[in-house]
């Protein structure tokens, strides 16, 4: 093993040999430390397992690392996302070392996205962060001072309106198993016919699009995600009538039933435009307007937090949770057969 060697700057360094590159030429991998032992038992520490020391890692490369770990136990959309995080925020911080890192730097990182970013994705950058580092560096303190999520108060068009424009469309039963079942995009282009039996749809696969590739997956969002929903009679007649050699109920891209939901509405003047994901809370608005008890609501909308609906995590009985469907459909095909 090679000695360590006084800097002008006072530091010591070792340089270990670490193979060559593709042109034959030698790699040396330099440690540096403040003191000769520290920087020959990192250099050591390199030689004999051929990975780079903990204390040498920089930010961005123990969030690299992290995001790697958990590329096969997420979703493929949640690591894309921590992907575009690494890549986009807090800069000034992936080339420092972990060993170099303070509470006062995570913080003006903090102070610095703050300007630009809302609340919630401060949140999620710090908290990709701090997932890395307590890996990595589980004795600094990562704890500082995050912006206060806002609440948001949105302006939403009536479940009647909506229902008026997509009749009859191409995206009438994505919207309605969005609108009526509460049913989030990525399970509605994941549902098979074959999920569909005596009366009942098992939500328990999705389909996410993740850089281009439409990529299936035989797990939901979350594990409340996976659920049994009644097939509303409407609903069931929208399915009898696709193609029968169809497998999936919709054969569109996320992309195609978000701009045809969305030019629907600009064609009937629906104003503000809203999201298909809104569905999902146009569903829940319907819920509490016929004061649908919270833990129902979740149950049948799939919610594992309080980010939409409060926290109210208790076993329903079925007998209940049947009254509570009868309602709920009751409405919609009340507006169904307005016109009739």
């Amino acid at each position: 093993m090679a000695k360590a060697k006084k800097l002008p700057s006072g530091s010591w360094r070792v340089q270990v040999y670490a193979g060559k590159d593709q042109n034959g030429k030698k790699i040396m991998k330099s440690f540096t430390a403040d003191t000769k032992k520290e920087a020959e038992f990192l250099a050591a520490q390199f030689a004999a397992t051929n990975k780079e020391p903990v204390t040498e890692m920089t930010v961005g490369k123990a969030i690299d690392k992290y995001i790697e770990s958990k590329s096969n136990i997420l979703s493929p959309s949640t690591i894309r996302s921590y992907r575009t995080m690494r890549k986009n925020y807090m800069q000034n911080l992936m080339d420092v070392r972990v060993r170099d890192l303070t509470r006062t730097a995570i913080q003006e990182a903090v102070n610095a996205e703050a300007e630009k970013l809302s609340p919630k994705s401060i949140h999620n950058v710090y908290g990709l962060l701090s997932a890395s580092l307590n890996i990595y560096a589980p004795d600094l303190n990562t704890k500082v001072t995050l912006p206060k999520k806002q609440k948001k108060i949105r302006e939403m068009p009536d479940p009647e309106d909506i229902i008026r424009i997509i009749r009859g469309t191409s995206v009438e039963l994505p919207c309605m198993l969005a609108i009526w079942l509460s049913m989030r995009m990525s399970e509605i282009r994941g549902v098979k016919r074959s999920d569909v039996q005596n009366g009942k749809m098992y939500i328990r696969n999705a389909i996410v699009t993740v850089e281009g590739k439409h990529i299936e997956k035989e797990a939901t969002k979350t594990y409340e995600s996976t659920r049994v929903e009644d097939v509303p009679e409407y609903i069931q007649q929208l399915i009898d009538n696709l193609d029968p050699e169809q497998e999936h109920l919709t054969e569109l891209t996320g992309q195609q039933i978000y701009k045809r939901f969305v030019k629907l509405q600009r064609d009937n003047g629906i104003e503000p435009v809203i999201t298909f994901h809104d569905l999902r809370h146009l569903n829940a608005s319907v819920m509490v307007r016929l004061h649908i008890p919270d833990k129902y609501a979740m149950e049948r909308g799939g919610w594992s937090t309080t980010s939409t609906l409060r926290n109210v995590y208790q076993h329903t009985f079925s007998d209940e949770r049947e009254a509570v469907n009868k309602k709920i459909n009751e409405y919609f095909d009340g507006i169904i057969h307005a016109g009739e």
